[in-house]
């Protein structure tokens, strides 16, 4: 039996991931999944990519309230109301080739940011008035919208794909890494990457694209650095398709829901290959 062991959010792009025993699927990913993200002075998103130390921001929801703190305790925290009216006027930002509609959350919130980072940033919202498409060759149907994501709503990865992984490490790496909204046990290793339906719980997601991984797989999510050629290495030996390293399956969902982890999950379609 396939069942749902882990769920995660990043809410904000390439800050640490909150994990959770249940949580709400809307058309865009799981609610409050990379609906904030930090953008340069041209409006630009930034990621783990170049700013690895991204990784030590921590955020933390409780009730109504989106607390933002630091791995050094020194720096403090920011702190607001999810619920509260942003009456600042929307400005576009850029999302890899996306040009999408944001509003700046507050200034005082983008100076602790920039004091932090060394910087100037702005941490930016995607309102439910910003409709972000994705990728028209693996959409399901023409409405299908994301969140700040690098493409795709959700991301899930079996365990036994990692273990898998981790088998041929020298040392083991935690899921933390790949950053999946889903985790699920069960199974045989990289079989999510050839599923083309399934469902969690009651709800229906088409898996539509195996996840390409870069060089954020590589970045030690403790200690916000970069910490040597693995997972990237080893991976690329034999889970290579054309010039991506892939691991994981991109999903779209059916319909909004709710679902909690230990429910389970039915494959109902496979594609031709992985």
């Amino acid at each position: 039996m396939l069942q749902l062991s882990e769920i995660w959010i990043y809410p904000v792009k390439s800050l640490a991931g909150i994990r959770l025993e249940e949580s709400r699927v809307t058309q865009r990913g799981l609610e409050y999944d990379r609906r904030w993200m930090l953008v340069d002075e041209e409006g630009v998103f930034i990621s783990q990519r170049t700013h690895p130390k991204l990784a030590l921001f921590q955020p933390k929801i409780e009730k109504d309230i989106f607390h933002i703190s630091h791995a050094d305790l020194s720096k403090g925290s920011v702190s607001f109301s999810l619920s509260q009216q942003n009456n600042n006027a929307l400005s576009d930002v850029m999302v890899w080739e996306d040009c999408v509609a944001a509003v700046e959350v507050d200034a005082e919130i983008s100076a602790w940011f920039s004091e932090i980072l060394g910087f100037s940033v702005r941490l930016v919202y995607m309102p439910d008035e910003s409709q972000r498409k994705v990728d028209p060759d693996f959409a399901i149907s023409p409405t299908d919208i994301t969140s700040f994501s690098d493409g795709f709503p959700f991301l899930i990865i079996g365990q036994s794909s990692l273990d898998d992984l981790n088998s041929r490490l020298a040392e083991n790496l935690s899921i933390r890494r790949f950053r999946p909204n889903f985790v699920f046990s069960g199974g045989q290793a990289y079989e999510e990457e050839s599923w083309k339906e399934f469902t969690i719980g009651t709800l229906l997601f088409y898996g539509v694209k195996p996840c390409g991984r870069c060089i954020m797989t590589t970045v030690n999510p403790e200690k916000g650095v970069f910490s040597g050629k693995d997972p990237l290495f080893t991976l690329s030996k034999y889970k290579k398709v054309g010039e991506k390293v892939i691991f994981g399956q991109n999903a779209i969902a059916k319909q909004d829901g709710n679902l909690k982890v230990s429910d389970v999950v039915t494959v109902v379609k496979h594609s031709d290959s992985k």
